[in-house]
């Protein structure tokens, strides 16, 4: 007979990596991936809970998804993920509709846990370590989820930074890289499956390879990548700046295929904050690493997040901070206002802020960025920029895609007509009629044949 699993990955594109290996070896183990929840057998629900937002949408996803079991074919409910790691204690007292829960460490246990249910087990726990390192060869079983055209690639998993603010260290465990070798291997899969878009991710990926290899080694995996056929684009984020290296800088501006594109997430602007929140770098500091990657690449596109409302922050550093990013002008930002992690050294501090400051001060940085994020635009207009086409608008006659400059799902889209229509994953070439406060608009110029 039968097994079928549907599975709803939340959260970051790391825990996205996670779903996608378990669907690969439940598949292996004789499961049907189907899309439908109410066609499902067996449903997953990976979850996060790094802010409060993702907490509670994890929790109502739980309770949707639990109506299949009396209204679909739906046997047994799995949660996996940050939100089962932080509250497995208390969960089924809370959650009676969860029928199991894998801890961090086990997600490569869902095999057993579904047939577990299957066989009329409810409500177990399975746990691991949360310094477990995953079995390399389960990487190569990963069924996407993405567009076929690109995929992430997680090097590493924990993480040693203890920023003061959050939860992850408790939940994941402490870094641990992958091999380069393993790594290479899935890139190469990948690029046999039509994957030509690389994002390489981790909770810190410039610190990749320190704990195998003795320092960080970012710079050497980043050019055997580039040495895999089929793959046009490789694309860094979440790289701390205090272990971004000169020699990864070098390697990112010598390498045709790796993108003039990074994240870094610094935080805040204040030397005082930052401190307060356990970051290894002050602004000097910042301004450095960020003048190298712009002297290295002058058409570097670097993307941040930012934290406001963090406690005690005052209007002085607050100031700094919209200071800060006036100056640097970054291509592409984030923000968030500061949660109040149970659990972490932040949530005890005194001077909490309320969420209606919070917010006020998001909403600045983000009327500020929307004018830096314009004038970046507009020195498009009258340019051709290079294309990953994403697919067409359904309700006119226009297509999207992104460049080298944009994330999929985080960052701007170009919108562009074609004469002749183009498939999602080809590159076009266009030249940019119009910016708008973050999109580009133009026509198609020509097909980019090198890297159909």
């Amino acid at each position: 007979m039968e097994k079928t699993v549907a599975f709803t990955s939340l959260g970051c594109d790391k825990n996205r990596v996670d779903s996608e290996v378990m669907l690969g070896i439940l598949k292996k183990a004789g499961y049907t991936p189907v899309a439908e929840e109410r066609d499902a057998d067996i449903i997953v629900v990976n979850t996060c809970c790094f802010i409060q937002d993702a907490l509670e949408e994890s929790i109502e996803t739980i309770l949707e998804l639990a109506k299949y079991k009396a209204e679909g074919r739906c046997k047994g409910l799995i949660v996996a993920g940050c939100l089962s790691q932080r509250y497995r204690e208390e969960f089924f007292q809370e959650l009676p509709e969860v029928d199991a829960i894998l801890s961090t460490g086990a997600y490569e246990e869902i095999v057993q846990a579904a047939d577990r249910i299957l066989e009329g087990e409810k409500e177990f726990v399975i746990e691991e370590d949360i310094d477990h390192k995953m079995d390399e060869e389960h990487s190569k079983l990963r069924v996407l989820s993405t567009a076929g055209y690109y995929a992430y690639l997680k090097i590493s998993e924990g993480c040693d930074n203890h920023c003061t603010y959050c939860i992850i260290p408790k939940l994941k465990g402490k870094h641990r890289s992958r091999t380069m070798e393993s790594l290479v291997e899935e890139a190469q899969l990948l690029a046999k499956q039509g994957v030509k878009e690389l994002i390489i991710v981790a909770q810190d990926t410039s610190i990749y390879g320190r704990d195998l290899y003795g320092k960080p080694m970012l710079h050497e995996l980043l050019r055997r990548l580039c040495d895999v056929d089929g793959i046009a684009w490789i694309r860094l984020l979440y790289c701390y700046p205090e272990t971004l290296t000169d020699e990864t800088i070098q390697v990112m501006a010598e390498e045709p295929k790796i993108c003039h594109y990074i994240d870094i997430p610094i935080q805040h602007g204040s030397d005082t904050v930052l401190k307060k929140m356990g970051r290894k770098t002050n602004q000097a500091e910042l301004k450095e690493r960020i003048g190298a990657l712009r002297k290295a690449m002058p058409d570097m596109a670097i993307r941040t997040t930012l934290i406001v409302g963090f406690p005690q922050e005052s209007e002085e550093e607050f100031r700094e901070l919209l200071d800060f990013v006036e100056e640097m002008q970054f291509e592409r930002l984030g923000v968030f206002t500061y949660s109040q992690e149970e659990g972490t050294a932040a949530a005890r501090m005194d001077g909490q802020i309320d969420e209606d400051a919070k917010q006020e001060r998001k909403d600045q940085v983000m009327a500020l960025q929307k004018d830096i994020s314009a004038k970046y635009c507009q020195k498009f207009v009258g340019k051709t920029v290079r294309v990953l086409v994403e697919g067409k608008l359904p309700e006119d006659e226009m297509y999207c895609g992104r460049t080298v400059q944009d994330a999929p799902d985080i960052d701007g889209m170009v919108f562009f007509r074609a004469e002749e229509a183009p498939l999602s994953g080809d590159f076009v070439t266009v030249k940019i009629t119009e910016a708008i406060d973050y999109d580009l608009i133009g026509d198609v110029v020509y097909a980019d044949e090198s890297a159909q």
